[in-house]
């Protein structure tokens, strides 16, 4: 007998088996208590959230054939039953749009509509990544998506809920599907491992669940990598055996140059790293992924549920944390994902990735403009110049300083000058009715007005009126 995966041996067969969509559950659960189905559903979601599983279940409840009506917990023994599972049963129809996308395969769909099920109480369609037809095959399945027969029922199935019509979303009741949390997939993940009789750490479990990004497809399919390796124990060296865990010693070591301002160091751990046979591109993932971890502990602490780190090198990354801001480690993982962009189509990727390297190995000696601002003012806190800017908003208008004007015969194109003190300009007394006639005669403020489309002519008069006042 064929082995089957994990992924499919643990299907969710009823409501009560799908995990992490408990509002979902919860509605389509009092549809069918009170008998109030629709004719069509669209279910929305990541990959591996149960959208699929969810669709052939409600086909399931529809026609399970041991009840005379619609039941919200299906027998999954009769014909009906196994055979939706399957996906094989002839009244349950399930359409890979991506692969009939055309307007004449939706013709056919819509004709076929006007048959009754073979022996079912419904016949019901099922259409995957249906986001994937054409525009003249949804305009095609409007109207029989609107009106359907009374024996038909549509359930629609997308990753990319952007793509489908407005006109398909408004004839179906939408449900979005939400990514699992890792905490879901670990408790799903130790419950089917007790029913394989296979233990494990719960460090691996966590790590997996976490590798899965909120898909319990992809983290049963890691799994079942994981137990053809290890057998009938899973430890954390399988994990790395597989996908090595990007908290290894060589990215520690190259952000601890990083972190000293050491370029040339900060050059000899890159080539470490590289030389272990490490893509550019997993490079980038992987000390994207190490700084994000440095960016969590100095932001939530290293006790936080959104931190998860070995616990050998936990004291390491806690104290790395403490050797970058916040904002420092922001600009370092922008940094390394507009490298990751550039060595996709780069013939020149080692060099850009030696550049990038230095260039992070000298972060420290970049600063923000507000710090900036803060030290030409002489505080470096920023405190004294927030209560002046403050006040001055309260109290002067943003035009009220007087307008330096040059000689109006100045060669033409030249530019007025830099003004020499922000603040003096800031805070001076408002203009008299000569200063606002000079400065609406000359020629760049004409020029400003032109550009804005008279905007600034309301601001002169407000000038003006306190002025006259």
């Amino acid at each position: 007998m064929a082995y089957t995966v994990l992924a499919r041996k643990y299907r969710s067969n009823t409501l009560d088996e799908i995990v992490g969509q408990s509002a979902i559950v919860t509605t389509l659960r009092n549809a069918i208590t009170s008998k109030r189905l629709h004719h069509g559903y669209l279910f929305s979601g990541t990959r591996g959230v149960g959208k699929t599983s969810t669709a052939r279940i409600l086909a399931k409840s529809l026609n399970c054939l041991k009840f005379d009506a619609p039941v919200i917990n299906p027998c999954c023994t009769c014909e009906s039953c196994r055979l939706i599972a399957e996906g094989s049963d002839i009244d349950v129809i399930e359409i890979d749009a991506a692969s009939n996308t055309g307007v004449d395969d939706v013709r056919i769909l819509r004709d076929n509509t006007q048959f009754h099920p073979a022996r079912s109480r419904f016949r019901v369609y099922i259409i995957d990544e249906v986001h994937m037809l054409s525009t003249q095959a949804f305009n095609a399945l409007l109207k029989t998506l609107e009106e359907p027969p009374a024996h038909v029922k549509f359930i629609l199935a997308t990753t990319e809920l952007h793509k489908v019509p407005a006109t398909i979303q408004s004839r179906v009741q939408r449900f979005e599907f939400q990514p699992l949390s890792p905490q879901e997939i670990q408790q799903q993940l130790r419950h089917i491992l007790q029913q394989e009789k296979i233990a494990a750490d719960e460090p691996v479990l966590k790590r997996v669940s976490r590798l899965a990004t909120g898909s319990m497809r992809d983290a049963l399919s890691l799994l079942d990598q994981l137990i053809s390796i290890g057998g009938g124990r899973l430890e954390g060296a399988l994990l790395e055996e597989i996908l090595p865990t990007t908290h290894d010693e060589q990215l520690a070591q190259l952000v601890e140059r990083l972190a000293s301002g050491d370029a040339a160091a900060s050059l000899l751990a890159l080539d470490r790293c590289l030389s272990t046979g490490r893509t550019l591109e997993r490079f980038c993932e992987n000390l994207v992924d190490y700084l994000r971890t440095l960016m969590l502990v100095n932001v939530c602490g290293v006790d936080s549920e959104l931190v998860d780190i070995p616990d050998v090198i936990r004291p390491q990354i806690e104290q790395q944390a403490t050797r970058f801001d916040a904002a420092t480690l922001v600009y370092m993982i922008s940094v390394l994902e507009e490298l990751r962009r550039q060595i996709r189509t780069s013939s020149i990727g080692r060099a850009l990735a030696d550049a990038t390297i230095y260039r992070l190995s000298q972060a420290e000696n970049f600063s923000s403009l507000t710090e900036l601002l803060h030290r030409l003012e002489g505080d470096p806190g920023g405190t004294a110049k927030k209560k002046e800017v403050n006040q001055a908003e309260k109290s002067i208008s943003p035009i009220a300083a007087p307008v330096t004007t040059q000689s109006t015969d100045r060669p033409s194109g030249s530019r007025a000058g830099p003004v020499k003190n922000a603040e003096s300009r800031r805070v001076a007394a408002p203009p008299n009715s000569q200063d606002v006639t000079a400065a609406r005669n000359d020629p760049l403020v004409r020029e400003a007005l032109a550009k804005f489309e008279g905007q600034l002519i309301n601001v002169q008069r407000r000038a003006a009126d306190q002025a006259e006042s």
